[in-house]
C-alpha cells in the first residue's frame, strides 16, 4: 500500500545525523547561505561511504541530512532509472532481447504511435535504444515509451513489491495527457526478422494513483498566460522519495548486498549496459549521432561538476540519474575515481524557485542549484580523498568501454 505523504509512521519522518551538516559548515564559502535557509531550499542529502574488506566486499555507512519522506519534492527525470531497470526485467521475463525492434501502437486519440527511430543505428525503435537515450541525456519520449511498455499499474506494483513503497509513478513526462489518460497505455508489438514474436494489448490501470491528501506547494502557478495566485497541487504528480532513490541506486550497483526480494532480475549484460550509459559522456556516443554536437560532458552531471561545459576528466565517472523540473533539482549518483580508488554514493535534492511561482520558467538552477550540486560533490569528494581506507577497492566491475 502506498504510504501517505501526510501521515507517515514516525520512523519515516525527519531522519538525520550531524555528519553532513558538520562537513558543510566547514565550508561557509560554499554553503553559508544554504545553511541559513534550509527550509527555503528544502534540501535533502544522503551520502553512503563504502569500505571494502580484503575480499573486496563492501561495507556501507550512510549519513543523512534533512531526509524526510513526508516532505514532497517533484522527482522529475529521476523516475526514468527504475523505468529502465523494470523494462529490462520485463524483457527477461518474456525472453526477449533488449535490442529487438519494439513498435508502439495507438488505441486512443490522444496516444501516439512509433514505427521507426531515426536516431537508432538500424532506424528502428527498441527498449535498448530508449534506455540508452534515457541514461545518456534523459530523453523524455524514451521514458514515455518504456512507461507504456511496462504499464502504469505494473510499474508501481513491481517497485512496491521490491520494498520501494515511497514511490508513485502516475504519468508520462512532458506530455499533455491528464491523470485519467495516463492510466491508459499503448499496445506494443515486438518483431524479429519481420515476424511478430509478441503482441502486448493496450492496458488500463485499475487502481487510481493519487495522494490521499492535497500536496500544496508555492504561492502560485501559470495556467497558460494567466497567473493563478494559489498553491499548486502535486497530488496527482509523480512521487519518488529520496531514500528510495538512494536505495534503488544501491540495489543496482551492489545487488549481492541487497535482499533477494529487492533485487531486479537483470543479466550481467543488463548491468554492463546500465553502467556504461549512466556514466558515458554524450561525445563518446556514435548513435544518436547528434549527441556529439548537441551535448557537453557535464550535461546531466550535476554533482561534482554542476553542469559545467568544459571537458571533464575521464578517470572520474558519475553513474547517475538527474532531474530538474518545477524548480526542483536532483542528482542520484554512484561516483568513482578509478585512478585514486575512490567510490561513494551521493543523492541530493534542492528547491530553486525564489518567486514560488510554478510554470513561469523562472527557476534558479544556474544561480543556486548547479553551484550547490557542484559544491556538495566537491566537498564529499575532498573528504573521500582525505579519509583512510582499510583496502583499496577493486572497481573493475564498473569499468566499461565507451565506444558506441
Amino acid at each position: 500500500m502506498l504510504l501517505s505523504l501526510v501521515a507517515l509512521p514516525s520512523s519515516a519522518q525527519f531522519q538525520a545525523d550531524h555528519f553532513i551538516e558538520k562537513l558543510l559548515k566547514k565550508h561557509p564559502e560554499r554553503f553559508a547561505e544554504i545553511l541559513k535557509n534550509p527550509d527555503k531550499y528544502q534540501i535533502q542529502i544522503l551520502y553512503t561511504k563504502i569500505d571494502r574488506n580484503r575480499k573486496n566486499e563492501p561495507h556501507f555507512t550512510t549519513h543523512r541530512y534533512h531526509v524526510n519522506n513526508a516532505q514532497y519534492f517533484y522527482p522529475a527525470s529521476t523516475v526514468k532509472l527504475p523505468a529502465v531497470a523494470l523494462a529490462f526485467e520485463k524483457l527477461n521475463k518474456l525472453g526477449i532481447d533488449k535490442n529487438t525492434p519494439m513498435f508502439t501502437g495507438a488505441d486512443r486519440p490522444e496516444q501516439t504511435s512509433v514505427k521507426s527511430d531515426s536516431t537508432a543505428e538500424a532506424g528502428l525503435p527498441s527498449v535498448a535504444h530508449y534506455a540508452k537515450k534515457i541514461l545518456l541525456v534523459s530523453d523524455n519520449d524514451a521514458f514515455n515509451r518504456l512507461y507504456e511498455f511496462i504499464g502504469q499499474e505494473e510499474f508501481n506494483d513491481s517497485l512496491h513489491k521490491k520494498g520501494f513503497t515511497n514511490v508513485r509513478i502516475t504519468h508520462r513526462l512532458e506530455s499533455p495527457l491528464g491523470p485519467e489518460n495516463n492510466r491508459y497505455t499503448n499496445p506494443i508489438r515486438f518483431e524479429k526478422d519481420g515476424k511478430v514474436i509478441l503482441e502486448q494489448p493496450a492496458k488500463y490501470a485499475a487502481k487510481e494513483l493519487k495522494s490521499p491528501e492535497p500536496i500544496l506547494k508555492g504561492k502560485g502557478y501559470m495556467k497558460g498566460d494567466e497567473l493563478v495566485n494559489e498553491p499548486f497541487d502535486f497530488s496527482s504528480k509523480n512521487y519518488f522519495a529520496l531514500e528510495d532513490q538512494h536505495r534503488l541506486l544501491k540495489t543496482l550497483f551492489f545487488p549481492d548486498q541487497m535482499p533477494a526480494s529487492q533485487r531486479f532480475n537483470l543479466t550481467p549484460e543488463d548491468y554492463r549496459f546500465m553502467y556504461q550509459y549512466m556514466s558515458q559522456f554524450p561525445v563518446e556516443t556514435s548513435f544518436p549521432e547528434h549527441y556529439t554536437d548537441d551535448y557537453y560532458d557535464g550535461y546531466a552531471k550535476f554533482l561534482l561538476f554542476g553542469a559545467t561545459k568544459t571537458r571533464l576528466p575521464r578517470h572520474i565517472r558519475l553513474f547517475n540519474k538527474v532531474g530538474d523540473a518545477y524548480g526542483f533539482l536532483l542528482d542520484n549518483a554512484y561516483i568513482a575515481d578509478f585512478e585514486k580508488g575512490i567510490e561513494f554514493m551521493l543523492t541530493a535534492v534542492i528547491y530553486c524557485n525564489e518567486d514560488e511561482i510554478f510554470n513561469d520558467n523562472k527557476y534558479d538552477y544556474e544561480t543556486v542549484g548547479f553551484p550547490f550540486m557542484a559544491d556538495l560533490g566537491k566537498t564529499i569528494f575532498e573528504y573521500e580523498l582525505s579519509r583512510k581506507r582499510p583496502n583499496r577497492p577493486d572497481l573493475s566491475r564498473f569499468e566499461v568501454e565507451y565506444d558506441k
